[in-house]
């Protein structure tokens, strides 16, 4: 959600660690008002107080996971824009202007690299996967033998597309930035499907305060190793609560 240096166009990155402002607030209510009736099994965020908070709000407000554990990881954080943040936003573009460079992929001095946000959220990953399987391997193995879950219904433009019949479902709150480098990171290296006709300039495009994503991820799981089987996205930036709440 929205803070205060969102509203006066300032960096945050990591060395921000700012509240949510009121509007924020609103966003994250709205947010979890539209997921009310999603059921989550999991839920992760960043460790820096805006995820926390937003996850809070959403958690609040589900019908199902109301009072679930938020598991917080370092490794959600928002990515470091170096000696940038706390600065007007501005700046940077013009820092990644003249070093011809999108402002997307441009590392400011002492920032963190698009392959280093990479790595962490490889590492997120990995322990997600982990906890999934740990919390849900009996559940998740009963069900695929006895009605394997459909993930390939077109979209209806509710909340709960694609996940009406997936056992196990992570709520996961992180932020812009970084979302942005994780969508790349799994279309391109973890090979993710897009559904078809997909813009990809909107795609790739960054995702706004509470935007949602969602993906469906196949594992395969033996005594010895977790292993990414399949990815498939179901949307991105999807904004319908914030649609919904200023209509």
């Amino acid at each position: 959600g929205e803070t205060q240096y969102n509203k006066d166009g300032l960096l945050q990155g990591q060395g921000i660690d700012s509240s949510l402002s009121e509007v924020g607030i609103q966003q994250a209510e709205a947010a979890g008002l539209y997921l009310q009736d999603v059921q989550f099994t999991n839920v992760f965020a960043s460790d820096m107080k805006r995820a926390k908070q937003t996850a809070e709000i959403i958690v609040r407000k589900n019908k199902t996971c109301n009072g679930l554990h938020i598991a917080t990881h370092p490794s959600l954080k928002e990515r470091s824009f170096g000696i940038a943040e706390g600065g007007p936003v501005k700046d940077m573009k013009n820092m990644a202007k003249a070093a011809g460079q999108p402002i997307a992929e441009y590392t400011p001095p002492e920032g963190e690299t698009m392959d280093q946000v990479k790595e962490r959220i490889s590492t997120f990953l990995k322990a997600m996967f982990q906890q999934m399987a740990d919390d849900h391997r009996d559940k998740i193995q009963l069900e695929w033998e006895t009605q394997p879950p459909k993930t390939d219904e077109p979209l209806a433009g509710r909340a709960d597309d694609g996940v009406r019949t997936i056992p196990a479902h992570a709520l996961v709150v992180t932020h812009g930035a970084y979302m942005r480098v994780a969508v790349r990171y799994f279309i391109e290296d973890l090979r993710c499907s897009v559904p078809s006709g997909s813009n990809m300039i909107q795609v790739f495009s960054a995702c706004s305060n509470t935007g949602m994503c969602r993906f469906i991820v196949t594992l395969k799981c033996s005594d010895s190793e977790i292993v990414l089987s399949s990815m498939k996205c179901v949307f991105v930036n999807r904004r319908d609560h914030i649609k919904a709440e200023s209509s």
